[in-house]
Parts: C-alpha cells; structure tokens; sequence
C-alpha cells in the first residue's frame, strides 16, 4: 500500500488504541503491509467456505459453529484491511505496489464471501441462492468501480452508502449470526438469502447514488 491519502476511506477505529497496538506491533515486526492486505483475501476465502458448508449441514451445533466462524473470518478480513493502512501510512512501509494491494484484495474479498453466501443459500436447498450471491457480487464490486471511476476523472473518493464495504460487511456478519440461531424456527437459508437481497439492494442504491455524485462533480467542474 502506498501513502494514496486521497483514496483512504474514513474510519473512526483507525484511532482506536488497539487498532493502534495492533499497528505498531506489525510495523515493529517489519510486516509487509502488502502482506496484510492479500491475508484478508485468506479470511475472505475461509469464511465463503464456511457459509457455503454451513447451508447444507444438518446439525445444529456444527452449523451454528460454521457460521459464527464465518462471521469471525469477515471481521478479521475488515481487521487486514484496517491494519495494512496503519501500518503503510502512519509507519512509513508504503509500496509502490501499494494502490494494487488496496484495491484488488477488497474486490476479490467481496467476491469470495457475498457468492460464498450465495452458494449457501443454494446447498441449503433454495434455488435462487446462487443467483443472488452473484448479484450482490457483482454490485458491491461496481459500488467500488463507480468510486475509482470518479478518481480517474479528477473528483474525489466518493465512500458514500448506504451500502459501502463497512455496510456490506457488518450486514453479512449479522446475518451469520442470525443463521446461527435458524434450526430455532426451522429455516434453513431464509435468513442469508434475505440478507444478500438487502445487500443488493443496498449496493444498488451506493451505485446510483455514487454515479449521480459523479456526473454533479463533473458538471460542477465543467
């Protein structure tokens, strides 16, 4: 990661004390923050896995423990992502491959988990899953396509929602969570499939919202 300010989208947990830890003790460690950032795409993978399993178990305790693990993957994948720029900016260990590492990762990152869920839906024996797994993919990858778009035409990171990287990624963890309690009432992939539908529509709206943004900044230029 290099030090590409401009593109660092806004976090108050940057400032939290153990984030900041967390930080230093990498940096001290010499970690490569390019490192960092291509492990969250590890986590991303593992925790797709473990959704796609969790559809199709039967027991409850393994389902249950499939999905909180997959639920713990998607906030280490936020933690690489969180770390690898504290430990790039604000410990001087910025790349020249850095702006690849900060992109490319979150995209396949999304990819992984949002058709990961898809095809848990679908091993759970609902046929749409997979189908609504891709489309979330798909849009949550353009929210981050419209914003870099913007950047090559001279405007500012647009991070706005309501269904940015953040959103998405606190929806599906909650989902997980909820999909951990479903044998209660006897669902078996409700609960996931109707969160990849607010997660795509949610990223819709970001895309729509993020493109109008974009054509007022040009005209406002122009």
């Amino acid at each position: 990661m290099t030090q590409d300010l401009d593109n660092r989208r806004p976090l108050k947990v940057r400032d939290a004390a153990f984030a900041r830890r967390l930080a230093q003790g990498l940096a001290k460690a010499k970690v490569d923050p390019d490192v960092i950032s291509a492990t969250s795409i590890a986590f991303a993978a593992l925790g797709g896995a473990l959704i796609l399993t969790a559809g199709a178990l039967d027991g409850r305790l393994l389902r249950a423990m499939a999905f909180g693990l997959a639920a713990a993957c998607i906030q280490a994948r936020l933690l690489c992502n969180l770390l690898d720029g504290l430990v790039a900016v604000e410990h001087g260990r910025a790349g020249p491959a850095g702006p690849i590492w900060n992109e490319l990762p979150d995209r396949v990152a999304d990819v992984l988990l949002l058709a990961g869920a898809g095809y848990g839906v679908q091993s759970a024996g609902i046929g749409a899953g997979a189908a609504a797994g891709w489309i979330a993919a798909v849009l949550a990858v353009l929210t981050a396509y419209v914003r870099e778009l913007g950047r090559g035409l001279g405007q500012p990171a647009d991070f706005s929602g309501p269904m940015a990287k953040q959103q998405r990624m606190a929806t599906l963890t909650a989902v997980c969570l909820v999909s951990m309690l479903e044998p209660l009432w006897r669902g078996q992939g409700q609960v996931l499939l109707g969160g990849l539908a607010v997660i795509a529509a949610g990223s819709l709206v970001t895309v729509i919202r993020r493109t109008r943004n974009l054509a007022v900044g040009l005209q406002t230029r122009g």
